[in-house]
């Protein structure tokens, strides 16, 4: 089979516009392929940027929430203690031995309470030392002060105190998530029952807060969820992978579940 000079230069011109493009076509590829690989990496870098803010918003907020709860503490229980101490001793009367017996002992009673709710506020500056040594114990913590600081009438299953895993950032995370549920209700709900369920299951963790109070219209408020605190619930809880759901009702309060991949 015989080629005409014509076929000849026009395969001649094709096999060298095929040789020419196909480094050309490797070369655009491969720079594509890295140019992706870059907005990845940027991607990740952003996103692990994001989640440290994140952590250190968190711990700064648990910090502030420790703080504030010592303070309310110092000033409205151990000061009226103390105060309660130095009325006492002050009103004793030597000459009278016995009512001075009485009034000491009384003193010594509530100088003891005193030290007591000294060592639980102590306990409380440890509170991101807390999670990272067991977040059971931490929640457990987190619980006393709201036994201290309410009337409430609490139920509490706490099985995560048995955990040997951990996952020091999700703790701090999920516990913070706790005390912005507390604190919603404590400011909002008027209720005076709340059940508290925590416990680990398949390598999920699962949070549960029902309390008995006013409730509210969740279709209602569902696209605002800024007005009422949950925005911040439903990004902490999106940031770690997790799924939560709300069900409220005005007439019979608010369940709030939580999921998390665990550790």
């Amino acid at each position: 089979m015989q080629f005409s000079s014509t076929e000849v230069i026009i395969i001649i011109v094709l096999a060298t516009i095929i040789f020419l493009l196909a480094p050309l076509s490797l070369l655009i590829y491969i720079k594509s392929y890295n140019s992706l690989k870059v907005k990845d990496l940027e991607e990740k870098h952003n996103m692990q940027l994001k989640f440290d803010a994140e952590i250190l918003k968190t711990q700064i907020e648990v910090q502030e929430q420790t703080m504030q709860t010592i303070a309310t503490d110092l000033h409205d229980n151990i000061g009226q203690l103390l105060s309660l101490i130095s009325l006492t001793l002050n009103s004793i009367n030597i000459i009278e031995t016995e009512k001075s017996e009485k009034k000491i002992n009384t003193s010594l009673n509530l100088l003891h309470k005193s030290i007591k709710e000294l060592r639980d506020l102590a306990k409380l500056l440890q509170g991101e030392q807390l999670v990272k040594t067991g977040l059971g114990r931490a929640i457990k913590q987190e619980l006393n002060r709201l036994r201290r600081i309410s009337g409430y009438h609490l139920k509490v299953k706490n099985q995560l105190l048995a955990i040997k895993v951990s996952s020091p950032n999700k703790d701090l995370i999920i516990l913070r998530l706790l005390q912005e549920i507390i604190n919603n209700i404590i400011k909002h709900a008027k209720a005076t029952h709340i059940e508290i369920n925590a416990f680990l299951k398949n390598d999920m963790l699962h949070l549960s807060v029902t309390e008995n109070g006013i409730g509210f219209d969740y279709e209602e408020i569902k696209n605002q969820k800024r007005g009422i605190g949950l925005y911040s619930l439903y990004k902490r809880v999106e940031m770690i992978a997790g799924e939560i759901q709300i069900n409220s009702c005005t007439t019979r309060g608010t369940l709030i579940t939580i999921e998390i991949p665990y550790p």
